[in-house]
C-alpha cells in the first residue's frame, strides 16, 4: 500500500502494527459510534472498482460492535445527486447491512461532493434518521471516499458540518484532489486525510483505518500535550479545559474565561467575572433585584426613622427631607416653616400679590379684571368673550341652506377681535351625534376660523339638540378646550342654531348651561319650535331668542339682538354681572346686529334685482313680475314703509310666524 503525501509514514506504522503483537490494553474497543459512509459512485468509478469499495465498507463494519445501543451505521452514495442506501436507524446487524451494501447500484454521473456533505449534515446525522442526541456525546463520524475532484464547493459546507460536531475522514483514491480532501477533513489533518494509490490497496488500507475507529485510548498512546485534560476519540484525541477556562489557539493550552468581556451579561451596574462565570453587583445604595441583573435604589425612608416633618426622599447615600411648596427646610434638616412666597419670588403682579399655603396669586382692584397672563390688570376688553356656536346639521337643513349657515357664522367672526387674549371662538355641529369642529383654543385669528368653517362637512341625519347642549356644557366650555377661568370674568356665550324640533329632551342641559354661567342665545329657522328656543335662551328670554321663517330671511333676526343685556343704572335693580362682563356682552350684541343688518340689505337687493330681471324677460311674461305677499311685506319693511322701527327690521308677525 502506498499513501500520499503521508504514505511513507503511514506504511511504516502499518508494517510495525502488523509485525508486532498488540498488547491486551490496545485491543479494539469499538463504540458506541454513529458512522455514515459517504461513497463516490460517479462515472469515473469503474464497476470492479466500486466492488472494492463495497468490500472496504463490509470489512470495517465486520470489526465493529453494531447494535441500537452500540455502533450505528448508515450508507449514502452520491454523484450528481445524493441517494440514501440506509440510515442509522435502519439496520442493527452486520448481515442486514452487508446485504444492503451488496445491493447498491452505482449512480454513474457527476461528482457533487459538497452536496453529499450537506445531506450528511442536514439529514443523515439527524435524530429523526437515527443519530443519537448531541448531549449523549456519542461521536458522529463521516467517512467520505472519493476518486476525483469535486464539481462543487466543499470548504464552506465541510466547515459547517465540523462545527455541527461531525468528525470527517477524507479518503482519496487515485485521482482524488488533495486540496479538496484537506478542505473536507477534521483537524489534525495528518490523522484525517488519506490518499490511496489504487482501488486494489483500499481493502488493505481498511485494516489500518479500523484501528482509528476502534476505542484505542489515543490520549495514552500519544504525547497529547493538553494542559488540562485529553479526550480520546476513535483514532484521535482533543484537548479540553477545566470549567472557567477556554482552549487557546494552539488547541492545547488553556486560559481563564472573562465572562464579562463579551458585554452580554446584562448587568445594570457591574459585572464580576469568576472562573468562567460571572455575577452582577450593584453600586452602593442599591440592591440586586430577583432577576440577578437589575438594581433598585434602597428605600431608606421606608425604615421609618427619618423624622422628616413633610416628605422623606431616598438617595443612594441615605435620605434627605423635603418641604411642601411654600415651606422652607430649617437648619435641623427635618422641620419646615411656611414661606411668604410674595416676598420671596418675583411674582410680577401689577396690583397685589396674595400668599396662600404653598402658592400665591395676583388680584386686581375693584372694577378691573385679571388678564390672561394671571398678573396684569385691565379695564373692560373691547367685547372679548368665549363664544361657542352650536349649529344644526340635521337632514332637514339641506346642503344649500347649510352653506348659508356657515356664511352666517363667518359674518359674525368678521366683526370679532379674535386672538388668544381677545375673543375665542369654537364651533360644534350636531345631528344624531355631536362633533366638535374646532375648540376655543384651536385658532387664534379670524382668517383661520373662517377657513375652518368653510371646510366643515354637513352631517345630515337626526336632531339631538339636548345631546349637543350636554356636549357644549361638559366639553366646549372646559379650560381643557380653551375656555378661560371664570375668575377672569370673560363672558361665556353659547349660540344655538336649529331648524326643527329636537328628538331628545333639552330642558335639563339648557338649565345646566345657564346655571354654569353661560349666556345662551337661541336662533330658530323654519320648523324650529318656539317652546324649545325659549327653554334654551337666557333671561330675559325675549332678548335672547330669535326666529326666521326660512334660511333666506334669517338675516332679519335683528330685533332681539338690539336689546341690552345688562341692567341699566338707576332702575334700582340688583347688579348680577361685573361691569366688564356686561360691556363685553353688549359689544357682542352690537357686532352681531351689524352682521345681520348687512345680510338683510344684501337679501333685499337680491330680491329686487331678481324681479327686475323677471320683468324684462319675454319668456317669463308679466306673471313673473308680481311679488309674493310675504316678499312684498319684506320689501316694504326693508325700504322703511309701513314700520316706524326703521328700515332694517321686518314686521314682527313675519319674523315670528311659528307653526303652533
Amino acid at each position: 500500500m502506498k499513501l500520499l503525501p503521508v504514505a511513507p509514514l503511514l506504511l511504516l506504522v502499518l508494517t510495525t502494527l502488523e509485525a508486532r503483537p498488540k498488547p491486551a490494553a490496545l485491543k479494539c474497543r469499538t463504540g458506541p459510534l454513529d458512522i455514515v459512509f459517504v461513497i463516490d459512485s460517479s462515472r469515473s468509478v469503474r464497476p470492479f472498482e466500486f466492488e472494492t469499495m463495497r468490500r472496504f465498507m463490509i470489512d470495517i463494519i465486520g470489526n465493529l460492535d453494531v447494535g441500537p445501543n452500540a455502533t450505528r451505521v448508515g450508507v449514502i452514495q452520491y454523484s450528481s445527486q445524493v441517494q440514501n442506501i440506509f440510515s442509522l436507524k435502519t439496520f442493527f446487524t452486520r448481515e442486514d447491512m452487508e446485504k444492503a451494501i451488496n445491493s447498491i447500484v452505482p449512480l454513474a454521473q457527476g461528482t457533487m461532493t459538497g452536496l453529499a456533505i450537506q445531506y450528511t449534515m442536514n439529514v443523515a446525522f439527524t435524530v429523526q434518521e437515527g443519530a443519537r442526541p448531541l448531549h449523549k456525546k456519542i461521536p458522529r463520524i463521516a467517512i467520505v471516499v472519493t476518486d476525483g475532484r469535486p464539481q462543487d464547493r466543499v470548504t464552506e459546507v465541510a466547515t459547517q458540518a465540523r462545527d455541527a460536531g461531525i468528525e470527517i475522514y477524507a479518503v482519496g483514491i487515485q485521482r482524488a484532489d488533495m486540496t479538496s480532501l484537506r478542505a473536507m477533513a477534521s483537524p489534525p489533518l495528518e490523522e484525517h486525510v488519506f490518499l490511496v494509490e489504487s482501488f486494489e490497496l483500499i481493502r488493505q488500507f481498511g485494516k489500518q483505518f479500523q484501528d482509528k475507529l476502534c476505542g484505542v485510548d489515543m490520549c495514552v498512546e500519544r504525547d497529547h500535550g493538553c494542559q488540562h485534560s485529553c479526550v480520546s476519540t476513535p483514532g484521535s484525541f482533543y484537548c479540553e479545559c477545566n470549567p472557567g477556562y477556554q482552549l487557546n489557539a494552539d488547541r492545547k493550552s488553556c486560559s481563564p474565561i472573562d465572562a464579562c468581556a463579551d458585554g452580554r451579561h446584562g448587568c445594570e451596574h457591574q459585572c464580576v467575572s469568576a472562573r468562567g462565570s460571572y455575577s452582577c453587583r450593584c453600586h452602593a445604595g442599591y440592591y440586586l433585584n430577583q432577576d440577578k441583573r437589575t438594581c433598585s435604589m434602597i428605600d431608606y425612608c421606608s425604615f421609618g426613622n427619618h423624622s422628616c416633618q413633610h416628605e422623606c426622599v431616598s438617595i443612594p447615600s441615605g435620605h434627605r427631607c423635603r418641604c411642601h411648596r411654600g415651606f422652607t427646610l430649617q437648619p435641623d434638616g427635618s422641620s419646615c416653616r411656611a414661606t411668604d412666597l410674595c416676598n420671596g419670588v418675583d411674582h410680577g403682579c401689577e396690583f397685589k400679590c396674595v400668599t396662600s399655603e404653598g402658592s400665591y396669586h395676583c388680584v386686581c382692584p375693584e372694577g378691573q379684571q385679571l388678564q390672561a397672563d394671571g398678573k396684569g390688570c385691565s379695564r373692560c376688553g373691547a367685547g372679548h368673550v368665549d363664544l361657542v356656536m352650536v349649529i344644526d346639521g340635521s337632514k332637514s337643513v339641506r346642503p344649500q341652506n347649510f352653506e348659508l349657515v356657515k356664511q352666517f357664522v363667518n359674518r359674525i367672526v368678521d366683526l370679532l377681535e379674535v386672538s388668544p387674549q381677545g375673543t375665542r371662538v369654537g364651533l360644534v355641529q350636531y345631528s344624531s351625534r355631536v362633533r366638535t369642529e374646532f375648540p376655543l383654543n384651536k385658532y387664534h385669528s379670524a382668517d383661520e376660523i373662517k377657513e375652518a368653517v368653510m371646510k366643515v362637512e354637513y352631517m345630515e341625519k337626526g336632531t339631538m339638540t339636548g345631546l349637543a347642549l350636554k356636549h357644549m356644557v361638559e366639553h366646549s366650555f372646559s379650560e381643557l378646550e380653551g375656555a378661560r377661568p371664570l375668575s377672569h370674568n370673560v363672558p361665556r356665550i353659547g349660540l344655538v342654531f336649529t331648524d326643527g324640533r329636537s328628538q331628545d329632551d333639552i330642558s335639563e342641559w339648557a338649565r345646566r348651561a345657564k346655571e354654569s354661567g353661560i349666556v345662551m342665545f337661541a336662533v330658530g329657522v323654519g320648523k324650529a319650535v318656539e317652546e324649545e328656543l325659549r327653554a334654551i335662551a337666557s333671561e330675559p328670554v325675549e332678548q335672547h331668542f330669535s326666529y326666521s321663517a326660512d334660511f333666506t330671511t334669517m338675516t332679519h333676526l335683528v330685533e332681539n339682538f338690539k336689546l341690552n343685556i345688562c341692567p341699566e343704572e338707576g332702575r334700582g335693580e340688583t347688579e348680577i354681572r361685573s361691569p366688564c362682563e356686561c360691556e363685553a356682552l353688549v359689544q357682542f350684541q352690537t357686532n352681531t346686529v351689524a352682521i345681520l343688518q348687512s345680510l338683510t340689505e344684501r337679501n333685499i337687493l337680491w330680491v329686487l334685482r331678481g324681479r327686475a330681471r323677471a320683468q324684462s324677460s319675454p319668456q317669463l311674461g308679466g306673471a313673473a313680475s308680481k311679488l309674493l305677499p310675504g316678499e312684498a311685506q319684506g320689501l316694504a319693511a326693508g325700504m322703511g314703509g309701513g314700520d316706524s322701527r326703521g328700515s332694517l327690521c321686518w314686521p314682527v308677525n313675519t319674523v315670528r310666524s311659528f307653526k303652533r
